[in-house]
């Protein structure tokens, strides 16, 4: 089994156990990611000790043709002063070592496909993750929607109880009462602390209705038949405020109106003295 199919197999399985024990989503997660980053790291150094190992054998290899080249120089040297015997020598010398260094270079061909193969697979599983880290987002938003559909679904359900909408009704009459007595505490408010304009319009009001009080006074006197139909002339208009000379004579003194229990015993004091001349 290579590295990455082991990793794979251990993130598989931390990802079940917590898809299994899962509470909360958001932070089981947020934990896949914190897992994932670390076997990740785990990976990286891994992968560095393969680099390392695949640059090792490269060295060697490259040391290896080095003797060798050496080796075939000293044979060269041998065989220009006239030691075959050295030469021979050195020359076996050179084979061994360039027989070492293909094989080392055959292996360091085969390590670099398998750390290539590695940096990819690396590659790979840190997009995973990055993709990984994307769709948790997506993930969170779906199950906040969900959450605030079943909260919604619960308050409509609840809403659909009866005493809940007589509470409303309740509270509705409750506030409409506040209202009115506002507004009869506003009206008393202006009654007695209004500006000078409405107590003005209020005192003509109360002149209009003593007006009123003597027209029907006047067609009390003439269905008793005090006073004959037509034989009252209108008098000369006088100036706002002015009274003749008799009506300030006869006039009594002004006074507050009466109440309506001294106004019932005055008139009916009146039985025993009979019409005034």
């Amino acid at each position: 089994m290579g590295l990455f199919d082991r990793l794979s197999s251990l993130i598989k399985s931390n990802l079940n156990d917590l898809i299994s024990s899962a509470e909360d989503p958001e932070k089981m997660l947020n934990q896949i990611i914190v897992d994932m980053r670390n076997q990740l790291a785990k990976a990286k150094q891994q992968v560095a000790a393969a680099i390392a190992d695949e640059k090792r054998l490269k060295d060697q290899a490259d040391s290896e043709f080095k003797l060798s080249d050496d080796w075939e120089r000293r044979a060269m040297m041998a065989v220009q002063q006239g030691r075959d015997d050295l030469a021979k020598q050195a020359l076996m010398r050179q084979q061994e070592h360039l027989e070492h260094a293909q094989s080392l270079a055959m292996t360091w061909e085969t390590h670099r496909h398998e750390t290539e193969a590695l940096k990819q697979s690396l590659r790979d599983l840190n997009d995973k993750i990055e993709e990984a880290k994307r769709k948790k987002n997506l993930l969170l938003a779906r199950q906040r929607r969900a959450e605030a559909q079943q909260r919604i679904s619960s308050t409509m359900s609840g809403l659909s109880d009866k005493s809940a909408f007589e509470a409303f009704n309740r509270m509705e009459e409750k506030i409409s009462q506040n209202e009115r007595q506002l507004t009869a505490a506003r009206e008393i408010e202006e009654e007695f602390t209004g500006d000078k304009l409405s107590s003005e319009f209020k005192q003509l009001e109360r002149h209009a209705g003593g007006a009123s009080a003597d027209l029907q006074l006047s067609a009390l006197k003439e269905r008793m038949g005090m006073l004959s139909a037509g034989s009252s002339a209108p008098s000369k208009q006088l100036p706002a405020g002015a009274k003749t000379e008799a009506e300030a004579a006869a006039a009594p003194a002004e006074s507050k109106p009466t109440g309506e229990a001294e106004l019932i015993a005055e008139i009916e004091g009146l039985r025993g003295e009979g019409p005034r001349n």
